[in-house]
Parts: structure tokens; sequence; C-alpha cells
């Protein structure tokens, strides 16, 4: 054997598994929210908030004190959606003036 010949390396050992292949679900889910939320703008962000909000609420008081959200502490991430929340809301009535000036 040559020091030029590597293909001795290049094996596979029938008793490892082949591994999963890759599943980019959460790409696809990103995609439809991203969707949903660009066709019913504001009422979506409420919606998503909103269910985010009870499911934090929920999480805090059966003892979740940190999220494996960015923001980390939930007290933190409920504040983040509940001005989400406010903001979306207060822009519900602008987006719906707006379609309406679009299709009238």
């Amino acid at each position: 054997m040559s020091t030029a010949d590597f293909r001795h390396l290049n094996q596979r050992d029938p008793s490892v598994a082949d591994p999963a292949p890759f599943d980019p679900l959460r790409l696809c889910v990103f995609t439809t929210v991203a969707a949903i939320a660009a066709l019913l703008g504001p009422i979506a962000v409420a919606v998503f908030a909103g269910v985010a909000i009870a499911g934090y609420t929920r999480a805090r008081r059966a003892g979740l004190l940190r999220s494996r959200c960015r923001l980390g502490d939930t007290r933190l991430v409920l504040a983040y959606l509940w001005v989400l929340e406010v903001l979306a809301l207060a822009a519900v009535p602008l987006w719906v003036m707006m379609w309406v000036r679009l299709l009238s």
C-alpha cells in the first residue's frame, strides 16, 4: 500500500445504523406561518401572540422560569409577547382600512 492510496479509509461499518436524513419540517412551518402573516397581517400576529401568551402563562404557573427562547426569562418572553399583542391589535384597524382602500 502506497502512502497516496487512502481507499482503505473510506469503509463503512455495517454494525452502525444509517443516520436519518435531516427533515427540514421547521422550515416548512416557518414558511407557512410567514405566509399566514403576510395574508392576514396584524390579525395573524395577534392570534399567534395570544396563543403564545396563554402557553407561556400556563408554563410559568407550572414552574417554568427559563425558556429556550432567546430572551431566556419567561417574564421577559411574556413582556415581549404582550408588546406584540398590543401593537398588532392597534394595527388591525389601520390594516383593514388599507385593504378597504385597495379593494375599492
